[in-house]
């Protein structure tokens, strides 16, 4: 597909009450454009139009948030360098792409130096790339196969994490929170660490485009029924 067609695609697609609370969110926009659509369907048609990363790169450069979206989710990993990716986190601003630019399935968390870049990241001065420092460990925490760094790493983490989620942004405090959630589902001891964590925390508190979000809780999750029959808890 072209990015004329994806655009299209997009317009046809679009949201009417997607684009209303988008509208809401004034300056937070980022001045970009919105079609309202979520980002499960938006996931959903990047499926549907397939890898591609000179698209993606044709569409990071729109003025339209969902098409940068679907960049974030066409890209091809393996095509993506170190450079494009310390480029497109200085693009980020404040239209809410960071979660997704880091998570949520996006390509950068598929990439050969997703570790090397999270704990870079993290330890940023940049409070972007915190967030997506947190982000990218989050995806990291999910890795199941070989690849997968070793129980210490994550051990060091929640250590890094618990001297100081203090003072921090509630962004990166919802970053480090969702870090820990992760982290917190892969064993028993990771569990108790984190949980260890998370409950100094606490329930945290955003706001959302309508303002009628609850607070984020990574305990319910670390404690759910499903978490503790996984973990043998």
């Amino acid at each position: 597909m072209t990015k004329t067609e994806v655009l299209a695609l997009l317009k046809v697609n679009k949201d009417e009450r997607g684009i209303k609370n988008w509208k809401r969110l004034g300056e937070k926009s980022g001045g970009l454009k919105s079609y309202g659509i979520g980002l499960t369907k938006l996931r959903k048609l990047g499926k549907e139009i397939g890898k591609d990363h000179d698209l993606a790169l044709k569409l990071w450069n729109s003025d339209v948030y969902d098409a940068k979206v679907i960049a974030l989710v066409i890209d091809d990993p393996k095509k993506i360098t170190r450079e494009q990716a310390e480029t497109q986190v200085e693009q980020l601003g404040k239209c809410g792409l960071t979660h997704v630019f880091s998570s949520c399935g996006a390509a950068l968390a598929k990439t050969p130096f997703t570790v090397e870049l999270a704990d870079n990241w993290i330890q940023s001065k940049d409070k972007v790339r915190n967030c997506c420092g947190y982000g990218l460990l989050y995806e990291v925490s999910k890795i199941t196969t070989k690849k997968a760094p070793e129980e210490k790493y994550f051990l060091d983490h929640i250590k890094r994490i618990k001297e100081s989620w203090k003072d921090q942004s509630t962004s990166v405090l919802m970053s480090m929170a969702g870090a820990l959630m992760g982290i917190g589902k892969r064993s028993k001891k990771l569990n108790a660490a984190a949980l260890k964590v998370v409950r100094k925390i606490g329930p945290i508190k955003f706001d959302g485009p309508d303002g009628n979000c609850d607070p984020f809780d990574a305990e319910k999750h670390l404690t759910s029924d499903y978490i503790k029959k996984k973990l043998g808890i």
